[in-house]
């Protein structure tokens, strides 16, 4: 897969100012005899980014067609990549075996709905200036202030000044005891690099901010609540 997402790379990128460099790249590709631009006829720009593999259909132990995906302008699409093994007595090599085919993605998937789970309001607004603490030290990468935040025993890594806290969005506290997980939607400012001049619009260098969403595990120790554990905000209920 490794391999078929490598030739991808060359393949689906070409201009005619580029032509002699595409086929040089394209040798270490394609079995002996094969058309040095693999079908191209030398006009046309394409142009091919997040290229990544998708799948493998193994036919036998020598020979597969391998799906990988890739963005070309607004369109997410498809290349079917044929390619054959030489197994180990060969040196277990891989050469293209035949040509390949440009077809669309899969649609996005259909979502269905999960319902919203009971709330702790009361939880949330206890919370609340406890995270935006928490989420203060946690970008800036202040360590003593953000153990402040972190529950007993606990040690959490930080930004170390990446991004700025700039809001804490959305606080959902689940009903529960002393420990929960609960999630936060936090907005980021992201720091230009030049910083901005006085009076600057231009919107490629005023900084910009983004919203991210966390799931935290919080543990309450006497009459305030603490940080335990943070990772990726995954699917919100609603």
């Amino acid at each position: 897969m490794a391999f078929a997402a490598q030739f991808a790379g060359v393949y689906l990128n070409f201009s005619p100012e580029d032509a002699a460099s595409r086929s040089s790249k394209l040798k270490a590709f394609l079995a002996e005899g094969m058309d040095p631009q693999l079908g191209w006829d030398g006009y046309g720009k394409l142009a091919a980014v997040a290229i990544q593999p998708y799948d493998i259909e193994a036919s036998d132990d020598r020979n597969a067609v391998i799906n990988v995906a890739y963005q070309s302008g607004p369109r997410r699409m498809m290349l079917s990549v044929p390619v054959y093994y030489s197994g180990d007595e060969a040196g277990r090599r891989f050469v293209i075996s035949g040509r390949p085919a440009i077809l669309p993605a899969p649609a996005p998937a259909d979502l269905p709905q999960v319902a919203a789970p009971e709330t702790d309001d009361a939880a949330a607004a206890e919370l609340k200036p406890q995270l935006e603490g928490f989420f203060k030290d946690y970008a800036s990468g202040d360590t003593g202030g953000l153990q402040r935040y972190v529950a007993a025993g606990k040690s959490l890594p930080s930004f170390a000044g990446a991004f700025t806290f700039s809001q804490l969005k959305e606080v959902v506290v689940p009903v529960g005891g002393a420990t929960r997980e609960i999630q936060a939607v936090v907005v980021w400012a992201v720091p230009s690099d030049p910083p901005p001049t006085p009076n600057t619009t231009d919107p490629a260098v005023v900084g910009g901010t983004l919203e991210q969403a966390y799931r935290l595990t919080v543990e309450k120790q006497g009459d305030k609540w603490f940080v335990a554990d943070i990772r990726g905000g995954g699917r919100v209920a609603g």
